[in-house]
């Protein structure tokens, strides 16, 4: 045990350091044996506050008669179960999964949420209708919001 490694790998930060740059993630962590690294972003709001705006149009167009932040809070919305990227449909350009007044099963596939290069596939919680979709195509998610309502 007399060679183990008792420093912390400085350049293993940078580059998670980076990948938070470049992703737009607000943080990562890796574990490795008995060794777990966590670097986070605090107080970067200048992108957290940029898709809110945009995915206005996309809640007005689903419904014009309930307010905005009670269907955010809804206890039917489908969460980010990560930090990423949502896209709506498979491809550029392609048709989305689903669309507001869209009947959903169980496990269909809703959205994409890509995280650190891998595209993760969020499915319906529970079978229903598509009521919102609170987010936008390309837009980033935090860990917890809000995406889709599925009464």
């Amino acid at each position: 045990m007399a060679d183990k490694k008792t420093g912390i790998d400085q350049a293993l930060i940078r580059d998670l350091a980076n990948i938070l740059n470049e992703t737009d993630l607000t943080e990562i962590e890796i574990e490795q044996e008995d060794l777990r690294i966590r670097v986070s972003r605090a107080g970067t709001p200048q992108y957290v506050s940029a898709p809110v705006p945009a995915a206005a149009p996309i809640a007005v167009a689903a419904s014009s008669a309930a307010p905005e932040a009670p269907a955010r809070t809804s206890k039917n919305a489908l969460t980010a179960p990560m930090v990423g990227t949502a896209y709506l449909s498979p491809a550029p350009g392609s048709r989305p999964f689903v669309e507001v007044g869209a009947t959903v099963k169980e496990g269909q596939t809703v959205l994409i949420i890509e995280a650190m290069k891998t595209m993760n596939q969020i499915p319906a919680p529970r079978s229903g209708k598509v009521v919102e979709i609170l987010v936008e195509d390309g837009a980033p998610v935090e860990y917890g919001e809000a995406l889709v309502v599925i009464e």
